[in-house]
């Protein structure tokens, strides 16, 4: 536990003036971003006596071990960059809000040729209208359903589309009049897109002026004795008036709203979010969060509008946004107004209603928050208690001193000894991680050996691990004596292969933000080297799992011994009979078959080998494909079909003469040769055989890429 006072800044050096600060922890990682009108009184709040901070306060500034500000003109410059580091570095210590599920949407891509109606989930794209979220799909194709009858929008894939056009045939709701059948020609793109145009300004609340256009054209039917079209009329009108049943009437017909409401105890909150347009209740949603910093209502909203306008723009912030509390500052108030009024691009009253049919429905969002709440509680209980007995019975059998909330566990994959790779899976807190997750290629020696693979990842993790702590000043006099990292043909952090920094959700890591010349009192280059992103490798597990028995555990414990690292547990589990090893230890661990710490350490083992197979498998399935035009230089993907669209297999292009190669369109003679090179010097492969009637294929150049 870090005391305050060992990185509490000089008196005089805090600015009096807007900004946003970062506390860190010893590992220069982020673990609270917060913002400020002025931050000398702010952060000195934080340096009183321990005992009168708030136990989660305390909790944040003895785990960090350092803070940094940024200062900036207004509070709305505040609040943007607050929401950009919170979303960038996932502090530990700030609110985040969690959706217990994917939000359906409804949405028309109108950034198609022919717009199409789908239900999407996920990140939003641009040039695509939503409207939602709704707490179910089938709610969604109902009201679709209902609506194609008035608005045919093509709502099929491209391959059906593409498929439709090549036969000149529509699909099934072309025929029943549920689509219009651009897809062979029976409107245009126009007039298609007009539908689409016409099917969102329906959805977006613009209804009654729609029915009674359609109440008159149908009455001019019928007066006109033009029976069977007022008759197909009426039945639009009554599926329009079936769907606008779907959604009932809470407000003015023109009130387009969003309204948030809050239910909070003191370790946990949730939100819930009505979203009303012309009037009519059109999505909802809720989130849940943990309150891991010292937080009134006010503040819980203001991450709330966070999160849920921060990649908004235009029509998806409303016009009004009313909440159940406002920051006492009114400066603050008018901050959050304006940053929502610009994402919207026109002003938008942020506010608390007083009375009427808004505060009523307030309550109602209050009471679905509530309920949200409890249930979440009752969800959540068993399995907090269940994922707490399971590291308590780990820390227990393997004598370990405290539980161990970080647990990495490492598996090898091949195919009969080629393709070797490895996985590194994280666990924290008992759930799995994927950020964290790492993948290896065994390079130190060609062929089938675990255990010397296994010697091999854990030493490459570790020397990273030291490497990151050199470079940040943790390096010690005791590490010394032991191997430095880089050594042995092993790379540092600067000079890793991309296989080994490679993982599931993560890419490259690019510049920090904020780096305008308004650092804290760290300077600018501790900015640009110190970015506060999850790091490498950098932070070292309480518990080491490695899959297999007592032979690769001793190998991982004899690579980490090289390395002086003396303070993280090994354990193996072996598969045959799910026994626990331990290093230097003749007998097994057994736990007990319903053993709760046994079922984690099983789920971690096989996340571990899920990866590695995943992994092991893509590398193989790559092998396959190469081709040995591959490794011609400026040969590229176009060029290398021509080629085989030209020639027809490689075997004919390899028997081909340059000049011939020449005749391919786009190709100069240099390059020609340099196809002609490269096939001579890689020997044809081993013809393929059919095993039901031992025929010799002919090389048809599958083996290239498509």
């Amino acid at each position: 536990m870090a005391d305050p006072s060992s990185y509490r800044p000089k008196p005089g050096q805090i600015p009096d003036s807007p900004g946003v600060y970062k506390f860190r922890d010893d590992h220069r990682r982020v673990i609270y971003v917060g913002k400020a009108k002025s931050l000398r009184p702010r952060l000195s709040s934080y340096f009183q006596d321990l005992a009168n901070l708030h136990p989660r306060t305390r909790t944040m500034v003895t785990t960090a071990a350092s803070v940094e500000w940024t200062v900036v003109s207004t509070e709305v410059e505040a609040l943007q960059l607050e929401y950009s580091w919170i979303k960038e570095y996932d502090p530990r210590f700030n609110v985040k809000y969690r959706d217990d599920k994917s939000y359906p949407y409804l949405a028309v891509t109108l950034n198609e040729e022919f717009p199409r109606v789908q239900v999407m989930r996920g990140a939003k794209k641009k040039g695509v209208r939503y409207f939602g979220p709704y707490g179910h799909a089938w709610a969604i194709r109902e009201t679709v359903d209902l609506m194609l009858r008035v608005f045919p929008v093509r709502t099929c894939s491209a391959g059906v589309f593409k498929n439709a056009e090549r036969t000149g045939r529509p699909c099934l709701l072309g025929y029943i009049g549920k689509c219009s059948a651009p897809c062979v020609g029976r409107v245009t793109p126009d007039e298609h897109r007009e539908l689409a145009e016409e099917f969102c300004d329906f959805m977006a609340g613009r209804t009654g002026a729609y029915i009674r256009r359609l109440e008159r054209r149908m009455t001019d039917a019928a007066e006109e004795m033009e029976y069977e079209r007022a008759g197909r009329l009426r039945d639009d009108i009554g599926a329009l008036r079936r769907a606008m049943e779907k959604s009932a009437v809470v407000l003015a017909d023109a009130t387009d709203a969003d309204l948030i409401a809050v239910a909070e105890d003191e370790l946990e909150a949730a939100v819930q979010i009505f979203h009303v347009r012309g009037g009519r209740v059109r999505g909802q949603r809720g989130w849940v969060t943990d309150k891991v910093e010292e937080v009134d209502t006010a503040g819980l909203v203001e991450d709330a509008l966070q999160q849920l306008y921060g990649e908004e723009s235009g029509d998806s912030v409303p016009k009004e946004v009313l909440v159940p509390a406002l920051p006492e500052d009114q400066v603050a108030t008018d901050a959050l107004s304006q940053w929502l009024s610009e994402r919207r691009g026109s002003q938008v009253s942020l506010r608390v209603p007083q009375r009427g049919d808004k505060k009523d429905l307030m309550a109602t969002v209050g009471r679905n928050a509530q309920q949200s709440l409890v249930l979440h509680k009752t969800k959540r209980a068993s399995d907090l208690t269940t994922r707490s007995r399971a590291l308590e019975e780990i820390a227990q059998a393997l004598g370990l001193d405290s539980v161990p909330l970080r647990i990495e566990c490492f598996d090898i994959s091949h195919l009969q000894g080629d393709d070797v790779v490895a996985s590194m899976v994280v666990f924290e807190d008992g759930l799995a991680r994927k950020s964290e997750y790492r993948r290896f290629q065994i390079k130190g020696f060609e062929g089938q050996d675990d255990v010397r693979s296994m010697h091999e990842v854990i030493g490459r993790r570790f020397k990273r691990y030291l490497a990151e702590k050199e470079r940040t000043g943790e390096w010690t006099e005791e590490n010394e004596g032991s191997t430095a990292p880089g050594e042995n043909g092993e790379n540092g952090e600067n000079g890793q292969n991309a296989d080994d920094a490679a993982d599931d959700t993560t890419g490259q890591i690019p510049a920090a933000p904020g780096e305008n010349g308004h650092a804290g009192p760290f300077g600018p280059s501790s900015l640009k080297e110190d970015d506060g992103r999850p790091k490498r490798f950098a932070y070292p597990p309480q518990l080491v799992v490695v899959d297999g028995g007592q032979p690769q555990v001793a190998a991982a414990k004899r690579a980490m011994d090289e390395l002086g690292i003396d303070d993280v547990a090994v354990c193996g589990l072996a598969k045959r009979l799910e026994e626990v090893w331990l290093p230097d230890d003749d007998d097994p661990v057994v736990l007990p078959r319903s053993s709760e710490g046994l079922y984690l350490l099983q789920r971690v083992r096989d996340e571990a080998h899920r990866f590695a197979i995943t992994y092991q498998r893509a590398k193989r399935a790559k092998r396959i494909r190469t081709s040995p035009l591959d490794d011609v230089p400026g040969l590229g993907e176009t060029r290398k079909q021509a080629l085989i669209k030209h020639f027809g297999s490689v075997k004919k292009l390899r028997q081909a003469t340059i000049e011939q190669i020449c005749e391919v369109p786009g190709l100069g003679r240099k390059t020609a040769e340099s196809v002609a090179v490269a096939l001579a010097g890689t020997a044809p492969a081993a013809p393929a055989v059919n095993t039901a009637t031992g025929e010799i294929m002919e090389d048809d150049g599958g083996s290239t890429h498509d």
